[in-house]
């Protein structure tokens, strides 16, 4: 494994990824979380290990590493995202309506496998959409990966 692999740090009742983030590193890939800022866009900083985290924003964990900028996003091989559904006919992901991660999508070059990783039920047939609703590629869910687009 090797490479930059944009994920988050799941909080709450969102599909778990510590386990995850933990074995991409282990595995060789450069990870890097979000670290909200204060106009709720993502910075993102290298995840080191679970002791380099500490609460940011809302208790959100964060890697204390040095802030690699908004367009850090633009040099991963791959980018994990959380969503509370997806549309399973355009890809479009139904976020928590800060459109943190929709500018981040935004970001992402066309062929970038972007994931969303949804719990059953989440992968639906109408989600509703703004004109600055980002779409993913794929959807994870514990039935397995189905692509999108």
């Amino acid at each position: 494994m090797a490479g930059l692999v944009a994920c988050y740090w799941s909080t709450g009742s969102e599909p778990e990824t510590h386990g995850l983030v933990f074995a991409l590193w282990k595995h060789g890939a450069t990870v890097i979380l979000p670290v909200l800022r204060d106009d709720n866009d993502l910075d993102w900083a290298v995840y080191d290990g679970p002791d380099t985290l500490a609460p940011g924003r809302f208790g959100i964990m964060e890697p204390v590493d040095t802030r690699r900028g908004v367009d850090a996003v633009r040099t991963a091989a791959l980018v994990i995202v959380p969503a509370l559904a997806v549309d399973r006919r355009t890809g479009i992901r139904l976020g928590r309506g800060g459109g943190s991660y929709d500018r981040a999508l935004a970001r992402v070059g066309p062929n970038v496998p972007t994931v969303a990783l949804l719990h059953d039920g989440e992968l639906i047939d109408d989600v509703p959409s703004e004109p600055h609703d980002r779409t993913v590629r794929y959807a994870m869910t514990p039935a397995g990966l189905t692509r999108l687009m």
